[in-house]
């Protein structure tokens, strides 16, 4: 039995868990117990996803959270949760449900009740939107549509790489539920942020991000504004959405750390 502090990883939408590998042997190196389980229908590898593209496809938000929710009950006890784009929603979800001791939710996926919604967010969500029969399909990202979504703030090189290292077709699910979770009563993409009895938890925004802008994520900060339980931000104003896994992927999980140690976790 381990005595680490287990902590999950949980990759956003068009992006494999492996992008998680240097934050694993970062925090591994630190001391907890890090693990990176990807999203119903994901392969071991982004290049076997990307050949079984149909196996992604049609999983909503809340068939991902009770995904995690699954490989959280098979721990020994609660974990730290850290998720980037759609994985920072339903980080949030996990923490608010009492299924994570602490999260972190990097670029986090639009919650129920943030109200903006940027020029560059709708354009980064087109490749979905677009079409209504993509609800039920899985969708991938072409390199030009990753460079405007995710590489903006990176070398065009390195957008590049990133998109044949990594991107994965994506269900377009999740994004018809958080774009309409305004207007529904019972939307999945609705987090309790009242909830004074949860962990701590660390909203991280990326000044250049297009696909989740930085005024998307101090929203859904600001939201948290009636819970008495901890609740922080940070910004990287320099930062687009490939923050987690391009170049200056370690500028943010060393905040992290910090941050964790901070919580006296």
């Amino acid at each position: 039995m381990s005595t680490s502090k287990p902590v999950v990883f949980i990759h956003g939408l068009w992006i494999h868990s492996d992008s998680w590998r240097n934050w694993l042997d970062l925090f591994r190196k630190a001391g907890y117990d890090p693990i990176a389980p990807g999203w119903p229908g994901d392969s071991d590898t982004a290049a076997a996803t990307r050949r079984n593209a149909t196996a992604v496809a049609n999983r909503g938000i809340n068939e991902i959270t009770a995904s995690y929710q699954s490989v959280i009950d098979g721990l020994d006890t609660k974990p730290i949760v850290i998720g980037h784009s759609f994985g920072g929603l339903i980080a949030q979800k996990l923490l608010a449900g009492g299924d994570a001791s602490a999260a972190v939710a990097i670029d986090p996926g639009q919650i129920k009740g943030v109200k903006p919604v940027p020029l560059a967010q709708i354009r980064s969500g087109l490749p979905v939107l677009s079409r209504p029969g993509n609800k039920k399909k899985a969708v991938a990202l072409t390199k030009k549509q990753f460079r405007y979504g995710f590489g903006n703030a990176i070398p065009q090189s390195e957008s590049d790489e990133l998109f044949e290292r990594w991107t994965i077709p994506g269900p377009g699910k999740p994004l018809f539920e958080a774009s309409t979770a305004n207007f529904s009563k019972t939307s999945p993409a609705a987090v309790d942020t009242t909830n004074g009895d949860r962990g701590p938890l660390l909203i991280i925004g990326g000044g250049k991000d297009h696909t989740v802008p930085e005024v998307v994520a101090k929203a859904a900060y600001k939201l948290y504004a009636g819970s008495s339980a901890t609740t922080d931000y940070q910004a990287f104003p320099d930062r687009g959405h490939s923050l987690v896994f391009d170049h200056g992927w370690r500028d943010i999980a060393d905040f992290t750390l910090a941050w964790l140690s901070r919580q006296g976790l």
